[in-house]
């Protein structure tokens, strides 16, 4: 009975999400548990994905199995010279491998994934050959992932394929421990330093927020992935090629307040994600 009332439900949400209009030019809505999709458009779509690679990355770094605690200096070639993007986290600064993941997925610091990718075993050529086995074995079959950022717009996905990427990284508990935090001090050069996490909505209340990235380039727009619990179900969402910040969050707020049955509260003016 209760089997039935579940499934019930799922179609409720399926026939509100298929009347909801999102600003986001693709989307996947999908319930962890039943597989079922709750809402998609344009899912199969190829796409950039912007920084949203940054989950590939760590997962592969994080296969290798390397020393965490190692020390990486940030070097030249480290430097975005695709899109010439800014960062905090200067050409000569040493981080540990582990300092480095935080930067890259919890700010999404392109120095900071590039060097990740640099020092992998093998250097470059082995991290690409890595990514692409990650993308096989995770049956990514309409995903292109040429470097560790997303800068490229030959960085490619679907918002289906994403999903399934995100699920992946929810297998890895330093993936969901750094997505899902507010902030945090971080050394740099003997001088304490804030970073922020690029997604504003872990650190609401209302929001019960298990994995997340986001990613911007003008070929993507405003990108996000969310591994999200409400009402008692984890689901996964994917967002991408939103206009604005603001239409990326009230996409996600309008799916989130689907799943929890209306409950959450609008969006807040001036609520951004990066």
């Amino acid at each position: 009975m209760i089997r039935f009332f579940f499934f019930a439900l799922l179609a409720t949400l399926a026939s509100v999400a298929s009347a909801m209009s999102l600003g986001s030019k693709h989307a996947i809505l999908i319930d962890e548990e039943s597989g079922r999709i709750l809402f998609e458009k344009n899912a199969s779509d190829i796409v950039p994905i912007a920084s949203l690679t940054k989950l590939m990355t760590a997962m592969v770094v994080l296969d290798s199995q390397p020393d965490m605690d190692q020390l990486i200096t940030i070097l030249d070639e480290d430097v975005d010279t695709i899109k010439f993007s800014s960062s905090r986290v200067p050409v000569g600064a040493t981080f540990s491998r582990r300092t480095l993941l935080e930067l890259a997925l919890m700010s999404s610091d392109n120095r900071a994934a590039h060097a990740l990718a640099r020092s992998f075993p093998g250097g470059m050529p082995q991290f690409r050959l890595a990514v692409r086995n990650k993308a096989l074995a995770l049956q990514l079959h309409r995903t292109n992932i040429e470097e560790p950022t997303g800068l490229s717009p030959n960085n490619t996905s679907t918002a289906s394929d994403l999903a399934k990427l995100a699920m992946a990284a929810a297998k890895y508990p330093e993936i969901e421990q750094i997505t899902t935090v507010s902030g945090d001090l971080i050394d740099v050069g003997g001088q304490r330093r804030q970073y922020h996490n690029t997604n504003r909505l872990v650190s609401n209340k209302n929001w019960n927020i298990l994995l997340s990235k986001t990613g911007f380039t003008n070929e993507a727009g405003r990108c996000i992935v969310m591994r999200v619990r409400a009402a008692g179900h984890n689901a996964v969402m994917v967002l991408l090629n939103a206009k604005e910040s603001f239409n990326r969050t009230a996409d996600a707020t309008r799916l989130y307040q689907m799943l929890a049955g209306g409950n959450q509260p609008e969006v807040i003016a001036g609520l951004h994600l990066r």
